[in-house]
């Protein structure tokens, strides 16, 4: 199996805005203040349409699908939480925690990547698990070691184990369990994503090892990595607050492995980190403030990745 990609789906917004509905347990959200709704949305209008350009000028197959206004969707921006692609042709859909946000589920965008030549065999639906108050967002709640057949998991409201247990058994993924968290106003509070403060590359891996309080857990997660011959390299919770966790490695023309982060995650990072990634892959970063700020989620949160066979 492979663990990077050339082809990624992005969802483009057309009513971006905070969402209160996942603001209660993201505390990476912000309200800007003084922004006219249509202000924000035009800003994240166009940080996304460069973003989209810059994958596309690496050679990076980037299916962009416009949303729409009604229903309304103002985190549909982040596609990766409520579906993942896989090689043998599966798509998993996911039971999301926002009740605004499981109206991003559309099953056109699945006929649109068809006549784009991809393969869909079967479509593999946890979506049931919403009515009994369980959810699991995505490859926002599921780092996938997909060479390795493994995938970790921070617990969260947003990430429930059973559920995390049911698709490695369906996906055929060992299961790495832990629970990460955050400081928020002193306390310490459970991450929502593990992809925030997480980041699997084909031989590194990105981590905020800080967030996992427990250290036999903590250690667990670093042997998992190393077993599999990754390279570390460790971020801090501040770097983690910038994004710097919210990371994509992906390819490019030629096969050339890019690894794409936004400009505040990039910023965050120092001389010695960026060495350490750049002995893997050549760091493309885009500026994302608003969606950011805004939608508490980043670069690698933009991009669902397809692994589907083609045509």
């Amino acid at each position: 199996m492979k663990q990077t990609t050339n082809s990624i789906l992005m969802i483009r917004p057309v009513a971006f805005r905070m969402n209160e509905q996942t603001a209660v347990n993201n505390y990476y959200q912000k309200v800007l203040d003084g922004l006219l709704p249509a202000t924000v949305n035009a800003k994240a209008q166009q940080e996304f349409d460069t973003f989209a350009e810059k994958l596309r000028a690496v050679g990076v197959d980037v299916t962009v699908v416009d949303d729409t206004l009604e229903p309304s969707t103002p985190d549909s921006v982040f596609p990766n939480n409520w579906i993942s692609f896989h090689e043998n042709g599966d798509v998993a859909l996911y039971p999301m925690f926002a009740e605004n946000r499981r109206e991003e589920r559309r099953e056109e965008i699945l006929d649109m990547l068809e006549d784009k030549g991809f393969v869909i065999h079967n479509i593999v639906d946890y979506t049931s698990a919403e009515e009994d108050g369980f959810f699991l967002e995505g490859t926002g709640s599921l780092l996938l070691d997909r060479a390795n057949n493994k995938a970790y998991c921070a617990l969260s409201p947003r990430a429930d184990e059973e559920l995390f247990i049911e698709f490695c058994e369906d996906f055929d993924y060992a299961p790495v369990i832990f629970e990460a968290f955050q400081t928020v106003y002193g306390e310490r509070k459970l991450i929502y994503h593990t992809n925030v403060m997480m980041c699997l590359g084909e031989t590194f891996a990105v981590i905020c090892s800080d967030c996992i309080d427990d250290k036999k857990e903590r250690k667990m997660v670093l042997d998992n990595l190393k077993e599999n011959g990754k390279e570390v390299v460790i971020i801090t919770e501040g770097q983690m607050n910038n994004f710097a966790g919210n990371m994509l490695e992906i390819r490019g023309a030629n096969e050339k492995r890019y690894l794409i982060m936004s400009t505040s995650a990039h910023q965050s990072l120092t001389d010695k980190q960026v060495k350490q990634l750049e002995k893997h892959a050549e760091i493309l970063s885009s500026s994302l403030d608003t969606i950011e700020a805004c939608g508490g989620g980043s670069a690698r949160c933009m991009m669902a990745e397809i692994f589907l066979p083609k045509n």
